[in-house]
């Protein structure tokens, strides 16, 4: 084949690759850094282990939300950092549409900063999510200057999350606290016990029984025996 033909065969095999259609999926942009994804991690898994029996609401993170009301996702579309929608179907989503989730919005939003998006967080993104999505309840956290603060919407406007004792904020919509714990951010019982993680519960199992096997050792019992 000479290359013409060559040039002409490859441009034809070009023309019938079908690509799936684009809009179907998130265009959120990679995450800042690897803090910003452990701590986006973190937050997934311990909402999810804690609510693992409900299938009532729906958390993701770096997932893009369209809400343009002409129903286009070709334009007027965010992606928060992580968000929990309340009342809705616990399922995999591509993204998450406003018109095909019967106009829902998140209840709560929390946004990673970093130097390069802490000004739009917290001036452009504040009043999106004020005025637009009327999130009731919206976080940021900054993984390196633990700077914290969290709002909750009073007559249509956000008001500053007084922190109790211990410097938690409540959520109202999630009856849980979020505060910082080892330079991570944490939710919290209304009781202030820290949320764990499937890892930190397994961990505190294997802790329980190896305490309670070196108990029966001490009464001269061999706990392989029992």
């Amino acid at each position: 084949m000479s290359p013409v033909q060559e040039l002409a065969a490859s441009q034809e095999n070009q023309e019938n690759v079908i690509f799936p259609p684009s809009d179907l999926y998130s265009d959120e942009p990679p995450v800042e850094s690897e803090l910003h994804l452990r701590q986006i991690i973190l937050l997934l898994k311990c909402l999810e282990w804690l609510w693992q029996d409900r299938n009532d609401f729906y958390a993701a993170g770096n997932l893009t939300i369209y809400y343009s009301p002409r129903q286009l996702k070709s334009e007027l579309f965010r992606g928060p950092d992580f968000f929990v929608v309340l009342g809705t179907e616990r399922k995999t989503r591509k993204s998450w549409a406003v018109w095909e989730e019967d106009g829902q919005y998140p209840n709560v939003i929390v946004e990673i900063l970093s130097p390069k998006t802490a000004e739009t967080d917290k001036d452009f993104k504040k009043k999106l999510y004020q005025n637009t999505f009327r999130t009731p309840d919206y976080f940021w956290f900054d993984p390196y200057s633990l700077e914290f603060a969290g709002f909750h919407l009073v007559d249509g406007k956000y008001q500053p999350i007084e922190p109790n004792s211990q410097g938690y904020l409540l959520s109202q919509q999630l009856d849980l606290y979020l505060g910082i714990h080892d330079r991570t951010l944490r939710f919290f019982t209304t009781r202030g016990e820290l949320l764990p993680t499937p890892e930190e519960v397994a961990q505190r199992e294997v802790q329980r029984a190896d305490r309670l096997a070196a108990k029966l050792r001490e009464l001269n019992i061999d706990p392989d025996t029992i």
